[in-house]
């Protein structure tokens, strides 16, 4: 588990001008809550933000938040971006318990190869990007693998399927479809070509008979 250290800065006004200022200076508009404590409006670095949420955990990384020289165990709770730019906004850091399950959004990887799938004219598709998963923050994994080795296009791996690590409690609905198979376009075109040439040819046969008779 990637873990972090970010400094905030206080003090910062709160509203929509304000905060583009800050922007406008380099600095994100973010907020920290969590644990019964009061909101608290804070300011961090938009280049030591995104190195920070830059390792494999991405989101996910335990991130030591120093306020005002005391340091505080976070998560990021949500992102906000801007609609076309995709440039973060606005941040909530939620200050976390090392030793408290937390509800977390996980991405799912796929490993190995589908050949029975890819045999058959067939390609897999995955369903579901990420799963929620109920984990202590310093346990959460990077990612949950999903292993295509044995799909066929008459299989489905669904989230209670995926091998999560210990410690670490599904949330998302067990029957959720993670990965499946389907037959390409082409592969259903030649198929059914196919089965129009064969009905074509029993015809052609059963006209042949009844002329001879």
């Amino acid at each position: 588990m990637s873990q972090v250290t970010l400094t905030a800065s206080t003090g910062r006004e709160t509203g929509t001008r304000p905060s583009r200022r800050l922007r406008r200076e380099g600095l994100i508009p973010a907020v920290l809550y969590g644990e019964g404590n009061d909101a608290v409006s804070v300011a961090v670095d938009r280049r030591d933000l995104r190195i920070a949420l830059s390792t494999d955990a991405g989101q996910n990384a335990l991130i030591t938040l120093t306020v005002d020289g005391t340091p505080h165990l976070t998560v990021v709770k949500e992102l906000q971006r801007h609609p076309v730019r995709r440039e973060v906004t606005h941040v909530d850091f939620l200050t976390v318990d090392p030793d408290a399950a937390i509800e977390v959004e996980v991405p799912v990887h796929l490993v190995g190869e589908a050949k029975e799938v890819s045999q058959n004219g067939g390609i897999t598709e995955q369903r579901l990007m990420a799963i929620r998963v109920l984990v202590k923050p310093s346990s959460i994994p990077d990612a949950v693998e999903a292993d295509i080795s044995a799909l066929t296009l008459t299989t489905t791996i669904t989230a209670a399927d995926l091998l999560l690590p210990a410690g670490v409690e599904l949330v998302t609905d067990p029957e959720q479809a993670i990965v499946t198979a389907e037959l390409t376009r082409a592969a259903v075109t030649a198929r059914n070509e196919g089965d129009g040439a064969d009905g074509e040819s029993e015809d052609g046969a059963a006209a042949d008979g009844d002329a001879e008779g």
